[in-house]
C-alpha cells in the first residue's frame, strides 16, 4: 500500500469528489494524464514481455532485413576491437 501524505489524500479525495468518482479512479486518470503528457505508451507496459509468436515475428522481420554489410562477422569484430 501507498502511504500519502494528509495533503496529497486531501487533494486526490477533493478532485474525486468533484468528478464524482472514487478516489482511485481520480488517481489513476490524474497519473495516466501525466504519463500520457510525458510520453509514455499506455498500451504497452514497461513490464510487458515478448510471447513466443511476438519473438518469432520480430526475428523473422529482422531476417528479412537487406544485408548492409558483406564482412563476416570475425571481420567485422576485429574492425571493432581494432
Amino acid at each position: 500500500m501507498i502511504e500519502l501524505s494528509e495533503q496529497t489524500e486531501g487533494l486526490a479525495r477533493r478532485l474525486a469528489v468533484a468528478q464524482s468518482v472514487s478516489i482511485e479512479v481520480a488517481i489513476r486518470d490524474a497519473l495516466e494524464a501525466r504519463a500520457c503528457e510525458a510520453g509514455l505508451d499506455l498500451n504497452h507496459p514497461a513490464t510487458a514481455r515478448m510471447t513466443a509468436k511476438e519473438m518469432l515475428a520480430l526475428g523473422a522481420a529482422i531476417s528479412a532485413q537487406p544485408l548492409r554489410d558483406s564482412r563476416s562477422p570475425n571481420e567485422i569484430m576485429d574492425d571493432l576491437n581494432s
